[in-house]
């Protein structure tokens, strides 16, 4: 399996002063915008709508929506009154922020060699700009923004890098590809610490010995990454996703992910079938719905009532056909699964230490516990999200 890059822009890929980035954004958005929203006014309601999302972790909303609730609430204008003018802001004076960054002159070679090699590589930076803007970001970093597979924005994901469910948002939107996978990044508490939390492997851009978190696989600059992974043996940044932050994150990320890859979709495109013996996306997300209902949701409670419990697992695989799920609303049943997991996520997020070890007899895999019996529906979702990822590549 090939490598999996994931690159952090600012300050990784790309010199940015920020202490003189941001305030000259702000300065800039809000001289653009004063005809129709006072600068003070909309100074205090940028800040805090950008609090919010650093906060959010709502695998229902994405970014922008929850930016936008608070943004033109505050602001008391109307998001169809500014698109144009917001739209001229990112095309025509955005661009003249450059003047705060540097190209990095080993960005452009590295990421050269990278896809020579055939690496998947994700841009990985904090989903808080449009997407024209991080456009712009890669464009001043030497970079054809159209090359990568992903880039995340505040447009289409859910979770800031505050968060491991960032990570696996990025990574069930690529598939939740296997093999190896490293992320690359210069900021230990967004781009190191919850990549690490979830079970990534970690290289630490410019990190001194004494700034060293202590986990991360490799450090050094931008220019010592290619021979350092030259040097190493790939097979140890295999991830590992077992931890109990890995597997909140991995569920939390699930419905984000679906939604995400669906939102375009047309009923055609919802009941396309690969092959007679693949499923529909309507297929996928009606079984993720029905099982997190009818299974999960009893498996945690039966868990929660007594120690050492049965966890039934009935067989869901017979119901895609027996409920003939080809004819269902998937973007109904999508709703449907996000508010059922969301649900689930609000008990386990507030469960006591003791719990996650309490034992438990599965049905399939016998003895195990409360950790990893949640680790087998992590496991559930990753299996059903590449599914679903491969047969939106058929479309």
């Amino acid at each position: 399996m090939p490598l999996t890059l994931l690159f952090d822009l600012d300050d990784t890929l790309l010199d940015t002063n920020m202490d003189a980035f941001l305030p000259a954004y702000f300065r800039a958005f809000s001289k653009h915008l004063a005809d129709h929203v006072d600068p003070q006014v909309m100074m205090s309601a940028m800040l805090a709508s950008i609090n919010l999302i650093y906060k959010s972790q709502d695998p229902g909303r994405t970014l922008l929506e929850v930016f936008d609730e608070n943004y033109y609430q505050q602001t008391g204008a109307s998001k169809e009154g500014l698109l144009h003018t917001v739209r001229d802001f990112y095309e025509n004076v955005f661009p003249e922020l450059n003047v705060h960054t540097r190209q990095r002159p080993e960005a452009v070679p590295l990421v050269a060699w990278a896809f020579e090699r055939g690496y998947r590589i994700a841009i990985a930076t904090d989903p808080l700009f449009p997407r024209e803007a991080t456009a712009h970001r890669l464009r001043w970093a030497g970079f054809d923004p159209e090359r990568f597979e992903l880039i995340s924005t505040i447009e289409d994901f859910h979770f800031s890098k505050t968060y491991p469910a960032y990570y696996a948002e990025v990574l069930g939107r690529m598939g939740w590809p296997e093999g190896p996978i490293l992320m690359v990044g210069n900021d230990v508490e967004r781009d190191l610490a919850p990549a690490n939390r979830l079970g990534l492997s970690t290289y630490f851009i410019d990190g001194e010995a004494t700034s060293s978190p202590g986990f991360e696989a490799g450090r050094g600059g931008l220019g010592d990454l290619r021979p350092w992974l030259e040097s190493i043996d790939l097979a140890t940044l295999e991830p590992s996703y077992k931890s109990r932050e890995a597997i909140l994150g991995i569920m939390a990320s699930t419905p984000a992910v679906l939604q995400s890859l669906s939102c375009a979709l047309s009923t055609e495109s919802w009941r396309h079938e690969p092959s007679r013996n693949d499923w529909a996306l309507n297929e996928i997300v009606c079984h993720l719905r029905d099982t997190e209902v009818e299974i999960h949701t009893l498996q945690l409670n039966l868990m929660l009532e007594h120690d050492d419990a049965f966890i039934p697992r009935p067989d869901a695989g017979v119901w895609a056909s027996e409920r003939e799920y080809v004819n269902i609303d998937g973007s109904q049943a999508l709703s449907e699964f996000a508010a059922a997991r969301i649900k689930n996520l609000a008990v386990l997020q507030t469960l006591n230490e003791d719990i996650w070890s309490r034992k438990a007899r599965h049905a399939i895999f016998g003895p195990t516990n409360f950790l990893e019996v949640l680790g087998f529906i992590a496991d559930h979702d990753q299996m059903h999200i590449q599914q679903a990822w491969k047969t939106l590549k058929n479309l």
